[in-house]
């Protein structure tokens, strides 16, 4: 089941980097490009305190990257290292993300993800978010989700 979670070092970054890749390089072809999280600065939200990691002892399995906003936590990415898939890792990050909003006061965290990324259309509403719209932004054809926090 999923590890630890804790806020990311700089020494994570080839770790997060590489999961974030393998994470995201099969919906290269489906996209058309890079998707949008394969081009993120992972060291300024490192250094911005953004930035989170899920551990299995000393191997970072997960990557997590939470937004604040006045309203809102955005959810900006989440990344399950490929070869672990399957096992509740991605599940205890977004549950993570969900706590972190309520311990920071919000009552909403929103969340996006690619037109074209069919699995996500199907696993968030099934998590509980709502999904409130859909648009071009940074050049991504995006579905937006929201989730109350209670």
């Amino acid at each position: 089941m999923a590890g630890n979670i804790r806020p990311a070092a700089i020494e994570d970054l080839p770790q997060i980097q590489r999961i974030v890749h393998a994470a995201y390089v099969t919906y290269v072809d489906r996209i058309g490009k890079s998707p949008a999280p394969m081009l993120d600065d992972y060291r300024k939200h490192t250094l911005a305190h953004q930035a989170w990691v899920m551990l299995d002892e000393t191997d970072v399995t997960g990557v997590l990257i939470l937004i604040p906003h006045a309203d809102h936590l955005l959810l900006e990415n989440i990344a399950v290292d490929p070869r672990i898939r399957g096992k509740g890792f991605g599940r205890a990050l977004i549950e993570f993300a969900e706590r972190e909003a309520a311990r920071r006061g919000y009552d909403e965290i929103r969340l996006f993800t690619h037109q074209k990324m069919h699995e996500n259309l199907l696993m968030y509403p099934h998590l509980g978010y709502e999904e409130v719209g859909r648009g071009t932004q940074d050049g991504f054809d995006r579905v937006f989700f929201r989730k109350r926090i209670v």
